[in-house]
């Protein structure tokens, strides 16, 4: 346990992760104090369905809590506040209550791409927010595949809300929507209005708004407070300030203290989200979308992404890497350990091997749920490390790719921030700048989006005043990478297949 004034107050922040809940507490000079871990499991129905009971939610959450105050030794009176992140437009039907009435549909679920091409052909004006084309990813699609696919449970929703807001009614007890959410997964834009109403008349889903919350909270704002309910199941004090939750590589963005004009956030889990802040909307490039208000109001954040990087990495693991993980427990390390020591011992470029990383299909800058990933140029000279190798090169060209297409509509590029799990392998990082040709800055805290989580809730406790002031106080530059030039060319020429490759496999999305 760090060393700490005793009965200092701190801040939990609760990062509602696809592999894991983690509650981190966190002094109000950005340090971790303690983590709790409770893992979450995924289904997968069908290929690229994949779903979650929300119940392991909330039972990961008093699990990992009450982890993070024993190992803290700390008292409830010391949480002044709480943050929460969750994932993007993971999407269940519940009742009033909360009650689910069937599993999550996860953030990464592909199923609604019918409905989704269909949302996108109606050219209203609104989706030019999304570059156009609306992703199955979100709400819209995913609520029109339950309405039409499962009748029965979409008419007895009284809610059809996501992770994040069921999450804040089980802190709470009331019910709101999160304008972080709203503004980049279920196209609403206060400039022209707030609801596409007219957009969701054309597809049939004007009824969806009944079955929202009425009240939309900016993030980290609102004068919620935890409930007697949840904080006896937590271990916490009732009354304890929640500040509105928000998207979890939103708050890592926050975390990173990557919020200047030119940074760039990447945060790079299951997934790997790309985010910057910019005061003018850059419109029409492959990104998810350039939204409004939707982390400081009055700015704009483009997003983009990669629907699978990190779980490409786990899938590798759990299907292909029995012999490392019996090696990594006889040593007592991580088997990423293993995999990391294989893949460093092959040179870049992975001698000629090339991966697509669309296993769960390509959100940008292609935006084709229906891309499928693939490993090319196999020889028996190949082994794991080169595999392995092949996933990270793979990951970072995408990231590549998506900033190179964005720069192309605007965009300036200066500092690349990483965080997220990703950024815990040394590999990963040195591989992200020799093929982006930019350094790459890392904070002292690892866990970014639990630290943004931690940050709304010192805004709400009073500890500081906005996001800027308390990324001051609690986000600290501790290394930069810097990108090797003798890994340039071979890395311009692997991108130039990398971007070919996709062509050659995939015929272009319909619309």
């Amino acid at each position: 346990m760090p060393n700490r004034t005793p009965h200092e107050s701190l801040v939990l922040g609760l990062d509602v992760g696809t592999q894991s809940l983690r509650a981190a507490l966190v002094d109000l000079q950005g340090r971790t104090v303690a983590f709790g871990v409770a893992p979450i499991e995924t289904t997968y129905p069908r290929p690229t369905w994949a779903e979650q009971d929300p119940l392991q939610w909330w039972q990961g959450a008093k699990t990992a809590v009450r982890e993070a105050l024993a190992k803290a030794d700390a008292t409830p009176d010391q949480v002044a506040a709480i943050g929460l992140d969750c994932t993007a437009c993971t999407v269940l039907a519940c009742d009033l209550d909360g009650r689910p009435l069937r599993p999550a549909l996860l953030w990464m679920d592909q199923r609604s791409f019918r409905e989704a091409d269909e949302i996108s052909a109606t050219g209203d004006p609104m989706l030019r927010y999304v570059s156009g084309r609306v992703s199955p990813e979100w709400m819209l699609p995913k609520a029109l595949w339950l309405k039409r696919n499962e009748p029965e449970t979409y008419n007895r929703a009284d809610r059809i809300v996501e992770c994040t807001n069921w999450m804040m009614h089980r802190l709470t007890g009331e019910w709101t929507l999160s304008l972080n959410h709203v503004a980049v997964k279920w196209n609403y834009a206060r400039p022209d209005g707030g609801w596409p109403l007219g957009m969701m008349a054309a597809v049939g889903l004007d009824d969806l708004p009944s079955k929202w919350p009425a009240e939309i909270v900016p993030l980290g704002k609102g004068d919620a407070r935890l409930c007697a309910r949840a904080a006896d199941e937590l271990g916490l004090k009732a009354g304890t300030p929640v500040a509105q939750g928000g998207i979890d590589a939103y708050l890592g963005m926050l975390g990173l203290g990557a919020t200047g004009d030119g940074d760039v956030a990447l945060i790079v889990g299951s997934s790997t989200c790309h985010l910057a802040q910019t005061r003018e909307g850059v419109f029409g490039s492959g990104a998810g979308g350039c939204y409004p208000d939707a982390t400081v109001e009055g700015l704009y954040t483009l997003e983009a992404g990669q629907t699978a990087t990190g779980s490409i990495l786990d899938w590798y693991r759990r299907h292909f890497a029995g012999r490392e993980q019996a090696e990594a427990e006889s040593r007592g390390v991580n088997v990423y350990q293993i995999l990391d020591e294989q893949a460093a011992a092959v040179p870049p470029g992975s001698d000629g091997l090339i991966v697509r990383e669309d296993w769960q299909g390509n959100r940008s800058p292609y935006k084709n749920p229906q891309a499928r990933g693939a490993i090319v140029g196999l020889s028996l000279a190949h082994g794991p490390g080169h595999v392995f190798r092949a996933l990270y090169e793979a990951t970072a060209m995408g990231t590549r790719h998506i900033l190179e297409d964005a720069s192309d509509h605007g965009l300036k590029v200066e500092r690349v921030f990483i965080g997220g799990g990703g950024a815990k392998s040394p590999l990963w990082l040195q591989i992200h700048a020799d093929v982006l040709k930019k350094p790459v800055h890392l904070t002292r805290e690892g866990e970014s989006c639990a630290l943004g989580s931690a940050m709304t809730a010192a805004v709400a406790a009073g500890a500081y005043r906005d996001f800027d002031e308390a990324g001051r106080a609690m986000v600290a530059i501790e290394k930069t990478v810097e990108p090797r030039p003798a890994n340039e060319q071979i890395y311009d020429e692997l991108f130039e297949r990398y971007v070919d490759l996709y062509g050659r496999l995939n015929k272009p999305p319909l619309g």
